[in-house]
């Protein structure tokens, strides 16, 4: 069934895509989007998008990607963008856990893969890596390469120390406080003014996801819940200690952000040398959202896309 996309004269929809909605593990409603190049594809790009992120937020990356001949699948994780929303506060950011965002990731591949020329490769940002990182180390076998934009391998705590954080988490997952806001905090970095985000350096991209959203006020989201919280911690600890991470066999770059703020870079140090074919490098100035950068930095970032793709997917 056809789903809607949020077209604004900042952000037009790309051309050759449509959106549709598809069943996730449980049966919920997820929004997906393929979108084709013109001529015959080199192979596919699956890109999946980091938390409170939905697909409109990446035209401009799938323009460039169906520029480079591929065919590009992007989709909503379930809890945000236009998918399947858990609570009845929709703009809490919650989750069950890892193993249904990992559900879903196999019935999207699987409901696409007849559209989705090989090879394939992987291009994900923040949560999006984590979650498409855990899939590689769950066994999922049919990508080429992966290129994982500032991935989510291990959040920043804000200064206090992580054992103090899993523990406070763990009290309130058991003190019925799982669908409460961290620390009650309904906001998100999304919420701040350009001056004082540490999401971006270009007010141009910055103002145009404002412009998608108020467009569309149900691609918003808030700050995640407790439940969400303990996911991310768990997903930390399986990707530095589970064996399925040293048996991935494609080459898997991950790109840090100099200025991070919302990820851990050393915990990506930790889970990149664990990857046989892992190469990390750390982009000196770059805030976060790194595809949603200044030119010159998302410059560096397609050098290490275009450099995994001629290998994988040669012209």
């Amino acid at each position: 069934m056809t789903a809607p996309l949020v077209d604004i004269p900042e952000a037009p929809v790309p051309d050759h895509g449509t959106a549709d909605w598809f069943s996730g593990a449980d049966g919920s409603r997820l929004r997906a989007a393929l979108f084709s190049p013109e001529g015959k594809a080199r192979g596919s790009v699956v890109v999946s998008p980091g938390r409170s992120e939905p697909i409109e937020k990446y035209f401009e990356v799938v323009q460039e990607l169906l520029d480079r001949g591929f065919v590009v699948l992007v989709h909503d994780w379930r809890g945000q963008g236009l998918s399947h929303r858990p609570l009845a506060d929709r703009f809490k950011g919650h989750t069950a856990g890892m193993a249904e965002y990992l559900s879903d990731f196999k019935i999207l591949l699987d409901l696409y893969e007849p559209r989705l020329p090989k090879p394939w490769i992987m291009l994900s940002h923040s949560m999006g890596g984590c979650l498409t990182a855990l899939a590689l180390g769950h066994g999922e076998t049919r990508f080429a390469a992966a290129l994982l934009s500032a991935p989510m391998l291990g959040l920043l705590t804000g200064g206090q120390p992580k054992p103090v954080v899993r523990l406070l988490t763990w009290t309130m997952m058991k003190t019925g406080k799982a669908q409460d806001y961290i620390l009650g905090d309904p906001g998100n970095p999304h919420d701040n003014d350009f001056e004082t985000n540490i999401l971006t350096h270009d007010k141009a991209r910055f103002d145009r996801f404002r412009a998608q959203v108020e467009a569309n006020p149900d691609l918003k989201l808030g700050a995640g819940t407790w439940s969400w919280l303990n996911f991310a911690l768990d997903a930390s600890a399986w990707l530095k200690k589970d064996a399925g991470m040293t048996r991935i066999g494609i080459p898997v770059t991950v790109i840090g952000a100099g200025e991070e703020r919302l990820v851990d870079n050393a915990d990506q140090r930790v889970i990149t040398a664990r990857i046989p074919k892992g190469k990390y490098l750390e982009i000196p100035g770059a805030y976060h959202e790194l595809l949603q950068e200044t030119d010159d930095i998302r410059a560096q970032v397609w050098r290490e896309f275009d450099a995994l793709a001629d290998v994988a997917a040669p012209r």
